[in-house]
């Protein structure tokens, strides 16, 4: 999407709150690329500090940070710009926490791996119409690896009680996280 493709209004500025550091850097730089005016921070009490001092007129909030919750940044934002589009990014994605996102203010949720034209749509999409579909979306096969793989990791990679939560057999289990993730 080329910046001049992009409707921002007459105030770019976004905000990125996220703790990996790798995304983050990439998504401002992508974000820049596309005319966004952007502001990082790497947890709640920095995205607060921004939202307070400085909210903008666009916000992609993590919703997991190393210091807390990242609806907290949300709701500092809401109250200071109500007329903010906020975008609750998450690896954790499930209806409740997307429910609760769009609750307490955020204007749309994404599950990760997204890019920066799927943020990009979210962000400026109107509440009448549906971004489109991806063009490349996971195949069924890699959506129950990837949901698999976060189960693990909840689970502090404990194979036991991961195969107790997902009601599979814990053998099961090991034969599909010795495998490569599919396509």
């Amino acid at each position: 999407m080329s910046p001049e493709a992009l409707n921002l209004g007459d105030d770019p500025s976004l905000l990125l709150v996220d703790d990996d550091e790798a995304f983050l850097k990439r998504l401002a730089k992508a974000m820049e690329k596309r005319g966004f005016s952007v502001e990082t921070a790497d947890s709640v009490a920095g995205g607060k500090a921004i939202a307070t001092a400085r909210p903008p007129a666009y916000a992609v909030v993590d919703l997991r940070l190393q210091d807390g919750n990242g609806l907290d940044v949300v709701e500092t934002l809401r109250a200071r710009r109500p007329e903010s589009r906020i975008v609750v990014l998450t690896g954790y994605g499930a209806i409740a926490t997307a429910v609760a996102a769009v609750k307490i203010g955020a204007t749309d949720y994404l599950a990760k791996p997204a890019d920066a034209n799927d943020v990009c749509n979210a962000l400026l999409s109107h509440e009448d119409t549906l971004p489109p579909p991806p063009e490349n979306p996971m195949s069924a096969d890699r959506v129950r690896w990837e949901h698999i793989q976060r189960v693990f990791e909840m689970c502090d990679r404990n194979v036991s009680e991961t195969a107790r939560r997902l009601s599979m057999h814990r053998r099961t289990l090991q034969r599909i996280l010795a495998k490569r993730s599919p396509r």
